[in-house]
């Protein structure tokens, strides 16, 4: 029996109570698994890297020895979401995304919020992500977020928290979509017995609000992506490919008379909206980057006439700063007149004294993150570092303080994952999409991402993790 050997970790497991029991939305799979032996769930995981590995799904790790493609390891022991806790979920990210987006508009317009104090013009414009070519810009519709991602995390009462914010290119939306027709193939009698919402309709919904930023009735759509040697490439080519627009890169655009034309067999063809999978400054080198070759000279002059519709909007980026994270709460309150349904992670700004002084003293109990990495890149998890990496976090805050935030270290909930022959407890977050067109559309799961290695509270592919799919069940 898989399951009588399995021991939850000392935080919110998943699927496993305190006492032992199993929670209700896993019944069926708990119950699957208790009569499957080791050869036939490692048969089935088998069958599930083989179908991943046909379809080409990797993510490319940078290092010393250069870039490798990798397969992105994959668990074939979905991570389940009751109806009701997701409807609390979506609404919380609704709310969020609607707040966001209102400041980005609000400091890129009139930065009332600014003048009313309730976020500071040098935590704005201290932001790498803060472009003020970008300011008196208006994007199409409004809408400065067409797609985001929400990285949440569960702590050990089991509330969930939002972690970061990704605005400018999230990605791995089409590792839910593959997870999921694999796990189709995998568990189809589940699919059977459970109401699991489906995740299909993500290509319609995303095409549908892309083509809402164009006053055509048929717009011409591109993906605009830096080329096959992206990390994402693969999402890029399999989003277009899945939406019927076009896959491009930069010398495939050209600008004339302030329009950005597509290069074509047939000659060229006016672009109504790009789905820019680029970084905002390698956009235009005539506006940002003068070295960068991967820009299209003139289109950001193209999108500021309203000729072209950029999503996701340049500018975005400086709401995925972790500084201005800490404020998104005060943004719901200011924007909206809520309270916020999710909470932030409780966080410490460095360039604030009482809160530096606090960090500084207690660093072998926090987790302190540059306010602009990513990755799990530039990371100090204090109560697992040494003194020598804790001393030099120390030195870089008191060199940098704006650079850097504080969180207190959670332990991430858990959730079951196959280990070899065996089914152990590991570390997990969750990626939600949000879509924003004519309204805000929520995937029905998720990128759960799982830290493989034993104890690992970094889920990030780059750090060795893995994902599951999410199943989010009708109620």
């Amino acid at each position: 029996m898989l399951m009588e050997r399995y021991v939850a970790a000392k935080a919110f497991d998943e699927m496993v109570t305190q006492e032992g029991g199993v929670r209700p939305q896993y019944a069926s799979l708990g119950s699957r698994l208790q009569t499957m032996g080791v050869s036939e769930l490692v048969r089935r995981k088998g069958r599930a890297e083989k179908a991943l590995f046909s379809s080409g799904i990797t993510f490319t790790l940078y290092g010393d020895g250069g870039a490798e493609d990798r397969i992105l390891p994959f668990d074939i022991i979905p991570r389940i979401i009751r109806g009701a806790e997701w409807q609390s979920l979506e609404g919380g990210l609704i709310q969020r995304t609607l707040a966001l987006n209102a400041f980005l508009s609000d400091i890129y317009g009139k930065q009332q919020i600014i003048k009313d104090k309730i976020i500071s013009r040098e935590v704005i414009e201290s932001s790498p992500g803060y472009l003020p070519q970008c300011e008196g810009t208006k994007p199409a519709r409004g809408i400065y977020t067409n797609i985001s991602g929400t990285d949440l995390v569960r702590g050990e009462d089991g509330e969930y928290m939002v972690l970061e914010d990704n605005l400018r290119c999230p990605s791995g939306v089409s590792y839910v979509l593959e997870n999921r027709e694999v796990m189709k193939q995998i568990f189809p009698e589940l699919f059977a017995n459970l109401r699991i919402r489906p995740v299909s309709q993500y290509p319609f919904k995303l095409r549908q609000a892309l083509a809402y930023l164009s006053e055509r009735s048929n717009p011409t759509i591109a993906l605009l992506t830096p080329g096959i040697h992206n990390s994402a490439y693969f999402e890029h080519s399999y989003l277009a490919q899945q939406m019927g627009i076009a896959l491009v890169e930069n010398s495939d655009l050209v600008v004339e008379n302030d329009k950005v034309y597509m290069k074509t067999i047939r000659g060229l063809k006016q672009v109504d909206v790009i789905y820019r999978r680029t970084d905002d400054t390698f956009l235009d080198p005539l506006t940002f980057r003068k070295d960068s070759l991967l820009g299209v000279p003139g289109i950001f002059k193209a999108y500021r006439k309203g000729n072209v519709a950029i999503a996701n909007a340049p500018g975005t980026g400086v709401a995925d700063d972790k500084v201005v994270y800490a404020f998104v709460p005060d943004m719901i309150r200011y924007y909206l007149s809520e309270e916020p349904i999710i909470n932030n992670v409780p966080t410490y700004l460095c360039f604030r004294d009482a809160d530096r002084k606090y960090v500084l003293e207690n660093l072998d109990k926090m987790v302190v993150k540059a306010a602009n990495g990513a990755g799990g890149y530039g990371m100090l998890i204090g109560p697992h570092a040494t003194q020598n990496e804790r001393d030099e976090f120390r030195e870089k805050i008191l060199t940098d303080p704006r650079g850097y935030i504080a969180q207190p270290m959670i332990a991430l909930s858990t959730a079951p994952t196959v280990i070899d022959s065996q089914i152990e407890a590991r570390h997990i977050d969750l990626r939600p999409y949000i879509v924003f067109g004519k309204d805000c559309y929520v995937v029905p799961s998720g990128l759960t991402r799982v830290a493989l290695k034993k104890g690992s509270l970094v889920v990030n592919s780059s750090q060795g993790g893995g994902t599951k799919d999410t199943w989010v069940l009708e109620d």
